[in-house]
């Protein structure tokens, strides 16, 4: 890909872009979210199209790609939203568009046939049922479906679009032993990640991507991280994200005994000032023990108190209204209204405050709304820009700042940094200090323990729907953590 100029109404997305991938080569493709790295790959499988620049595959040159022609010429992308039909089988996402079968008539015995061939052919067989719904599946389990769906299709250009943001310790190990396979079979892989012991690991070489220009490429080897943030971001990000001047004040919350269909018997206390880190492998109950808490999912039994009251918690409205605030694990279904604007959604939680006799006072809400673009550094053309345009990165601002405007003191962060490069992450983490310092308590979930370990004060660890661990800052050891999360039968205390 060679000067690529993508331009969109008021927005300059690419300038002058770069981006070269040979056979049997895994190249990482970096920068900060909004540095255009999605919108390069969007044009080069012909979701959208370039405003000049040539795309040149096998010695063949394009001024455009078309979905059909990207898809015949081999290049495929594993999205970290993974983009499945959830109610359809694991098989039919697999050849969805390419069913086998004659006169219209879907050849059932062939299907599953054909996509156990696949599963084999790089692993998964017995890992994932054909005839499974996806819906149904684990996270992991739908990432894999991706990478299967990709492949299957013949490609000689796979893209990897943050697919380990959803993936514990173990899963990741698998799919960087298909990458691995990939290579070897002479594929060319352009691997997006902003975990850089990640792209260390797996990669051969990089390219950077800053505010839609190309900035640097070449071989990994002799690189070192501080060098590629320097890159990203324009500075030097370095030295410990903890701050120790903190002093946990009073309980704002304690949890006993909570138990659902996910939960078992789960306990925990969270104080003012206090950052308490949640751990565990994909399915240990993490989500589900925050959603529990918000009151998103209903409870057989246990209880929630706030500042030493209990509280009966049935719905999320009742717990903003006692000022807690849930950041999900995946904030574009859960968390954002996609199709409404930066300013709406930074409303929606406190509009009962900015409205009168039912109608939204309008100064009052593009002031909040300026506001948090401002204090979060949310980068935006517009408060009217739909935030479906915007980066991921920039899109978990928005997230967090509608919780700041409901001066919530109970943050719920589930996966906060997931998809967030490196510059957003420190601005991140900086907020999450800001916050405590002000007295707010907050529980960071995290499937990154070293990003817990920089970040908090303690850590609890799931293990299969409870709390096994609750581990102090002085103890804390990578091990130690990660058997607690992996054992069988965990015996570690469970009090905190």
């Amino acid at each position: 890909m060679t000067g690529i100029h993508k331009a969109y109404p008021g927005v300059r997305a690419l300038y002058n872009a770069s981006l070269s991938v040979r056979e049997g080569e895994i190249k990482a493709l970096m920068g900060e979210n909004g540095a255009g790295k999605s919108t390069l790959m969007k044009l080069l499988t012909g979701a959208e199209q370039p405003t000049s620049g040539t795309i040149e595959i096998d010695g063949r040159s394009f001024k455009y790609m078309t979905p059909a022609l990207s898809e015949q010429l081999g290049v495929a992308c594993v999205y970290q939203n993974m983009m499945l039909a959830e109610q359809l089988t694991v098989a039919e996402n697999i050849w969805l568009g390419r069913l086998p079968g004659r006169f219209g008539i879907l050849d059932p015995r062939r299907l599953r046939r054909d996509t156990e061939r696949v599963l084999q052919d790089i692993g998964y067989s017995g890992v994932i049922d054909p005839g499974q719904r996806v819906a149904d599946l684990t996270a992991s389990q739908q990432g894999m479906v991706a990478i299967v769906r990709a492949i299957s299709r013949n490609a000689r250009i796979v893209v990897f679009d943050e697919p380990t943001a959803m993936l514990a310790d173990r899963e990741v190990e698998e799919l960087f032993k298909v990458i691995r396979m990939l290579r070897e079979r002479r594929l060319a892989i352009v691997y997006i990640s902003h975990r850089l012991e990640e792209i260390f690991r797996i990669c051969n070489t990089y390219a950077v991507l800053k505010d839609g220009e190309s900035v640097a490429e070449g071989p990994l080897e002799g690189m070192t991280e501080d060098r590629l943030i320097a890159l990203m971001v324009g500075r030097e990000v370095t030295g410990s994200n903890y701050d120790a001047t903190r002093v946990p004040g009073a309980e704002l919350l304690r949890a006993e005994g909570l138990t659902n269909e996910r939960l078992r018997d789960c306990s925990l206390t969270l104080r003012e000032g206090e950052i308490v880190g949640l751990y565990g492998l994909v399915g240990a109950g993490r989500t589900e023990l925050a959603r529990a808490l918000f009151g998103c999912d209903p409870l057989r039994s246990g209880t929630v108190s706030l500042r030493g009251r209990a509280e009966r918690l049935r719905n999320p409205r009742q717990a903003i209204d006692r000022h807690m605030g849930l950041v999900p694990e995946d904030r574009r279904r859960q968390g954002l209204a996609m199709l409404l604007s930066v300013k709406h959604n930074l409303n929606l939680p406190v509009y009962r405050r900015q409205s009168l006799f039912g109608l939204v006072r309008g100064r009052s809400e593009r002031e909040m709304a300026d506001r948090y673009i401002r204090d979060m550094a949310i980068k935006t053309p517009s408060p009217d820009q739909r935030v479906r345009n915007l980066s991921g990165g920039n899109q978990q601002k928005v997230v967090l700042g509608k919780w700041l405007a409901t001066e919530s003191k109970v943050f719920l962060l589930d996966e906060p940094t997931n998809g967030v490069d490196v510059g957003a992450r420190q601005e991140i983490y900086a907020l999450i200090n800001r916050l405590a310092q002000r007295k707010a308590g907050i529980l960071f979930i995290s499937s990154y323990m070293p990003e817990l370990m920089d970040v908090c004060d303690r850590i609890l660890v799931m293990n299969r729907g409870r709390i096994v661990a609750n581990v102090p800052r002085t103890e804390f050891d990578e091990e130690a953590l990660l058997g607690y999360a992996i054992r069988t039968e965990a015996t570690a205390s469970t009090e905190s």
